[in-house]
């Protein structure tokens, strides 16, 4: 079976950035199909747009725009493209900077699609660094790679948690549910009372439940940013943000920029 060395992918390269043991890499992803491979390091692919669907011997993973899915360098798998169009983003981890910074390799257990907002959105901030690759970049970069290696630590310690049975179905909600989330709401579906669902969110999502809706929101922002037919109102509306200026407001929390001025650096290099 093949296996892809470090900085090797199917598709066409766009663009690549390598910074001391980390490679960051825009690819157009061409084939329907690829062959069954192993890559040497573990990998990040964080779809910009079209549909693709990642399969390992375990489990078959669809991956449409915004999707974020880590692949174990150990384990075999294939990737297929469901749409004309398709295109990604990739952190791959050299396994000699993962040393260097005390990092174990198996960063998760086995190859999976992630749902954590936190995750999405440093991955958002990364990419937008990968694209504008200025002075400050190679600084902010490490910042954001550490950042993500703890939040990887963070959500394996949360996955082998004896989670109640409840929880499951609050990320569920949390993650399709496109109803405008309430406590109450969220109460009256799970059967737990909303007192406890509040004390215990932080828990077992890491944050807290209004600071996870909100990312979560972000998160499903970020691709339709990526489509310059979707306004910023109609955006807003799409992810349950009660209006352009509430969206604004929030993106701006965490990015430190504006919705529009992101899209703007993003769609000049798509």
């Amino acid at each position: 079976m093949k296996i892809l060395t470090k900085g090797k992918y199917y598709g066409e390269k766009d663009l690549e950035v390598s910074f001391n043991g980390i490679l960051l890499s825009q690819y157009h992803y061409t084939g329907n199909k690829t062959d069954w491979h192993y890559h040497e390091n573990p990998y990040f692919m964080y779809v910009l747009n079209g549909n693709m669907k990642d399969c390992n011997k375990k489990v078959e993973s669809l991956c449409p725009a915004g999707s974020l899915m880590f692949n174990n360098w150990q384990e075999a798998h294939y990737g297929s493209k469901h749409s004309v169009e398709a295109s990604g983003f990739h952190l791959e981890f050299e396994r000699k900077w993962l040393k260097k910074n005390g990092i174990p390799l198996n960063l998760l257990e086995g190859s999976q699609l992630i749902q954590n907002p936190k995750l999405h959105l440093l991955f958002a901030k990364l990419y937008y660094e990968f694209l504008i690759s200025d002075k400050y970049s190679d600084m902010s970069v490490e910042v954001l790679l550490l950042q993500i290696c703890e939040a990887l630590s963070n959500l394996k310690e949360i996955n082998a948690q004896k989670n109640p049975n409840w929880v499951d179905g609050l990320k569920e909600l949390l993650h399709y549910d496109t109803s405008n989330l309430s406590l109450d709401y969220l109460s009256n579906e799970l059967k737990v009372h909303p007192v406890h669902i509040s004390r215990a969110a932080s828990k077992h999502l890491s944050m807290s439940l209004g600071e996870y809706i909100r990312q979560h929101k972000v998160k499903k922002a970020i691709p339709l940013l990526l489509n310059s037919n979707n306004s910023l109102t109609e955006i807003a509306h799409q992810t349950g943000f009660s209006d352009q200026s509430h969206f604004n407001r929030v993106f701006k929390s965490i990015f430190n920029d504006s919705p529009s001025s992101y899209r703007k650096i993003i769609n000049k290099n798509l």
